[in-house]
């Protein structure tokens, strides 16, 4: 008896020692309709997933899925992953006006936030190259909120959807029925100007 109880205080040890990091884990859930995609969840998963043409750009557990960096008024909201018929890494940046974000809870202001990203004030860039979104492309935070560990300020998840279309040499592309689910804190690069 004694020996059950002192693996399960190991156990327990060992799972509360991991709480960070399994916060930070990225965690597929396949969504039911297309199981290439990560389901639409607000539970702060550090998923991403979206149909680039024939392929999928996906999260990966072997990269940090998403970095935020604010600089001259813009917030730069990158999504980093793998197009899955190439495997190669690769960065999806959306950039566009907002407030001040000074730190992490200062993304709590996109909560229901639809930015047109045919507005010339905005810029989307993928695969290094700048793209030209054409009208009714969009990325949406449909909620952005606190999560609290402990009864203390941890994350901030934001999760949201997204749809480009845009054109290459004058053909059509598109990067459609994107989601992503993303618990924010200080260790994904929330930086300000100096």
């Amino acid at each position: 008896m004694r020996n059950y109880i002192s693996i399960i205080a190991s156990i327990f040890f060992l799972l509360s020692s991991c709480k960070r990091d399994t916060l930070d884990r990225t965690v597929f859930v396949p969504d039911p309709d297309d199981p290439n995609l990560p389901a639409y969840t607000e539970w702060g998963y550090n998923s991403f997933g979206a149909e680039y043409e024939r392929a999928y750009f996906q999260s990966s557990t072997l990269t940090v899925p998403c970095k935020i960096v604010y600089q001259a008024g813009l917030l730069h909201f990158s999504l980093i992953g793998y197009l899955r018929n190439e495997g190669t890494k690769t960065e999806l940046t959306f950039s566009f006006p907002i407030s001040a974000i000074n730190v992490y809870q200062d993304l709590l202001i996109l909560h229901n936030t639809v930015i047109d990203l045919s507005d010339t004030v905005c810029e989307v860039q993928f695969k290094g190259d700048t793209l030209s979104p054409l009208q009714g492309s969009h990325l949406t935070f449909k909620r952005a909120q606190l999560l609290r560990v402990d009864g203390a300020e941890n994350r901030v998840i934001l999760s949201g959807t997204f749809d480009i279309d845009f054109r290459v040499n004058g053909r059509p592309e598109f990067i459609s029925d994107g989601r992503f689910d993303m618990g924010i804190n200080r260790d994904f690069a929330v930086a300000t100007d100096p």
